[in-house]
């Protein structure tokens, strides 16, 4: 696997067209074992892009921190409209595209911040050899990828300090494609960094974790991101928060105490938070965070795969912010969450 990530540019650059189209050739052939070798010729896999903020925020004390499966960031003013809401002074960012032709070939996470006077960090997750899902490739028919970049980010106004991209799995799952569609290279990852003006240590952490694996998978994912942290943040103060794709835990109404009490019986990964200093119950409501999104993909009951927790913090007012723009449609398949924090 790659080491940790720490190569820091203004912009990522685009993948090889040659280098993409020779990946669609082997993955059409089922060739997973090639997956490696384009893994490693693709620079925009092992660099993070970083804007700071043109005019940092003081450190106040407290953060509200926010995180968000923005189903790939296609209505960046829905999502301004949910961080305001949130009054989030850090967002953490899964499923966000960079020049995607079904979220209009935009740099999405640039048009997210445009006037707002934040900054952010963006690592790349996935290099999309399609143009997405099966409706996606419909509604795209004819249209080709500016970049096919689709990752990860934290956009706040905060100054952050030693970012790095941690790889928690590149087994290349996704490399054939899942039933035919979105042919992928690259693997699930986290965004790490310290926010500089805080009084000690302070990590924030954006991550999302494998959909399409199990509870011990996902276990092995934070176990990665685990060792990382210990590396670079031993002991140190840290949120982490975005999509956990926990799909095995209880999802009835009578069942729902379980949630914040013992995840651990069905999502073994939070036995390993725990063991490495991480809480849960302040930070979190124990209510379902996933929905049926703008295509009803989704039907009840549903889960809660989203989740913030915290080592060496105060949490305090968990709360789930309903993800519908200001006429009430929906956004994405995940609400998002939110949670304030002091050292």
């Amino acid at each position: 696997m790659r080491p940790l990530i720490d190569r820091i540019v203004p912009a990522l650059q685009a993948p090889d067209g040659t280098v993409l189209e020779e990946a669609r050739r082997a993955s059409a052939q089922k060739h997973r074992v090639a997956h490696r070798s384009f893994l490693e010729r693709i620079p925009a896999l092992h660099t993070v892009e970083q804007r700071p903020p043109a005019d940092p925020l003081p450190w106040r004390g407290s953060l509200t921190v926010a995180a968000f499966n923005a189903q790939r960031l296609k209505d960046r003013r829905a999502v301004r409209h949910l961080m305001r809401q949130a009054g989030a002074q850090v967002t953490l960012l899964s499923e966000v595209d960079l020049g995607m032709a079904r979220s209009g070939n935009m740099h999405t996470i640039q048009d997210l911040i445009t006037g707002q006077g934040e900054g952010y960090l963006y690592g790349v997750e996935f290099v999309e050899l399609d143009l997405g899902s099966a409706d996606e490739v419909e509604q795209c028919a004819g249209q080709s990828n500016a970049q096919g970049l689709h990752g990860n980010a934290i956009v706040t106004g905060l100054a952050l300090e030693r970012p790095c991209l941690i790889p928690l799995e590149e087994n290349g799952l996704w490399f054939p494609g899942i039933d035919g569609h979105q042919r992928r290279i690259g693997g699930r990852m986290a965004l790490a960094a310290r926010v500089a003006r805080a009084p000690r240590p302070l990590w924030i952490v954006s991550t999302h974790l494998e959909s399409k694996t199990d509870p011990a998978d996902r276990q092995a994912q934070i176990r990665a991101l685990l060792r990382a942290l210990d590396a670079i943040a031993p002991g140190e103060a840290c949120v982490i928060g975005g999509d956990f794709n926990t799909k095995a835990l209880p999802r009835g109404e009578d069942e729902r105490q379980l949630l914040l009490e013992a995840p651990e019986h069905d999502e073994p990964l939070f036995a390993d938070l725990r063991d490495a200093g991480f809480t849960w119950r302040h930070a979190n409501l124990a209510l379902p965070t996933q929905t049926p999104g703008p295509t009803n993909k989704h039907e009840p009951p549903f889960g809660k795969f989203d989740w913030l927790v915290v080592r060496g913090l105060d949490a305090s007012n968990p709360r789930i912010i309903p993800a519908v723009d200001e006429k009430g449609r929906a956004v994405s398949d995940h609400e998002m969450i939110a949670v304030d924090i002091a050292l």
